[in-house]
């Protein structure tokens, strides 16, 4: 395996072409024979006309991964040397993994893989889950014994939607193996792609909890100033206000209050309290942060209605705006988004919401929610609502006068905090 990586000629098999997978089947495309591999025909056939809907990955970036093709034949990964899986790993309603697409994707492998392939998984998973979930799909499908005829890695993913600074080049990635030789060709294959590196962890367990600890510690540090917003809307005094001030500081960690939802900090902790909860301890403080967290689209649905009775605007049948969908700023991923419980708090109050979100498309938005959204406030009905909540700070909305679509009896509640302090009536 060194010798193909070194001279360029292993073969390699992305995995599911979502946010994840795209820049890496991209990269390694650049450099050796690569497939990736995806059920959504509608998604291979926007990639080869050299279109990312996801907006990761950009036309002239797909253009220069000369040595990558798109499928969805079983057939064209029968040769493959290492396969990356990186599909989606959500919770279920009752907030509980659901690890159906990667047991999915382990048994599409385990049909297809060759003696002495690795298997190398970057869904966020409990630690353990790769050994005693994936490992017996792949044992079963393929009648090979692990660590014998097949050998496994986990390297977590490090994606952030939207972000360009850290793209997957530019940051360190952490490796691992089923073996101590396994280990040093994952770690030696990914440093191929790489400009700053990697971290080998010494187990794929370690590696496997250090990314759900990363979002982890997020989440609870977003819950936390979502506690103090609370605290301090009943004190009278503005949080962005207290952490400025406390941000002087040297060693004061800036965390802003908010919606926490996408795929990854809304969802992952929830992976580690479930192995926590299986091994008989309950997690308190992780749990707390998530109930704060998953609790705020409703307490900024309340908050709004509270300053709409004291302005004299009547609840029931009222018209609003809100401006965004998706989970965050300049992002076009609706899923598990926390700005649609704004929207549902707000209904359950009687109130009318009309949405605008430049990012998010409102096919996408209809189906996975039953919502209406525009694109371009030109395309919404009403001038003036009764009120207007800025949800998502997309780039498009820190020019407009909000107070252009309503009254001055109008309440304007800014979740973000970009919005002029004058121009407002509340914010976290």
């Amino acid at each position: 395996m060194f010798s193909k990586i070194r001279d360029g000629y292993i073969k390699v098999a992305v995995i599911g072409l979502g946010y994840v997978g795209l820049p890496l089947a991209v990269e390694f495309g650049k450099k050796y024979d690569t497939v990736g591999f995806d059920t959504k025909v509608a998604r291979l056939e926007s990639l080869r006309k050299g279109i990312d809907a996801t907006l990761e990955t950009s036309s002239e970036n797909l253009a220069a991964a000369k040595k990558l093709r798109y499928t969805d034949d079983l057939n064209e990964l029968k040769d493959r040397d290492i396969f990356i899986v990186a599909v989606p790993t959500p919770v279920d309603q009752y907030n509980r993994p659901d690890l159906t697409p990667l047991n999915r994707a382990s048994s599409t492998v385990g049909k297809v893989m060759k003696r002495g392939a690795i298997v190398v998984f970057e869904s966020t998973v409990y630690p353990g889950c790769t050994e005693e979930v994936c490992v017996p799909v792949l044992e079963r499908e393929s009648g090979m014994k692990f660590n014998v005829d097949f050998f496994c890695g986990y390297s977590p993913e490090r994606i952030n939607p939207g972000d360009k600074e850290h793209s997957l080049i530019q940051i360190k990635k952490i490796t691992s193996g089923s073996t101590p030789e396994v280990a040093e060709i994952v770690d030696v294959f990914y440093n191929s792609i790489l400009k700053n590196g990697t971290h080998r962890a010494s187990s794929m367990k370690v590696a496997e909890a250090a990314k759900v600890i990363e979002n982890s510690q997020r989440d609870l540090n977003i819950a936390f100033v979502n506690e103090l917003a609370k605290i301090f809307r009943l004190i009278g005094i503005d949080t962005n206000d207290v952490l400025e001030a406390a941000g002087t500081k040297w060693n004061f960690l800036k965390f802003k209050p908010g919606l926490v939802g996408g795929h990854c900090i809304g969802v992952d902790p929830y992976y580690l309290t479930h192995k926590a909860q299986a091994l008989g301890y309950l997690p308190e403080v992780i749990l707390a942060g998530r109930r704060i967290n998953d609790g705020m689209g409703k307490y900024i649905a309340s908050e709004i209605v509270k300053l709409m009775i004291r302005k004299g605007r009547k609840i029931l049948g009222s018209k609003i705006l809100q401006l965004g969908i998706t989970f965050k700023e300049n992002c076009p991923d609706i899923r598990n988004s926390h700005a649609v419980d704004v929207v549902q708090g707000l209904q359950e109050f009687g109130c009318s919401v009309d949405i605008c979100d430049p990012w998010a498309e409102p096919d996408e938005v209809s189906k996975v929610y039953g919502l209406k959204s525009e694109k371009d406030l030109s395309a919404l009905q009403l001038d003036s609502y009764d009120a207007v909540v800025l949800a998502v700070a997309h780039r498009e909305f820190a020019g407009i006068n909000v107070r252009d679509y309503c009254s001055d009896s109008s309440v304007v509640f800014d979740v973000k905090g970009i919005l002029p302090r004058e121009m407002v009536d509340g914010r976290l």
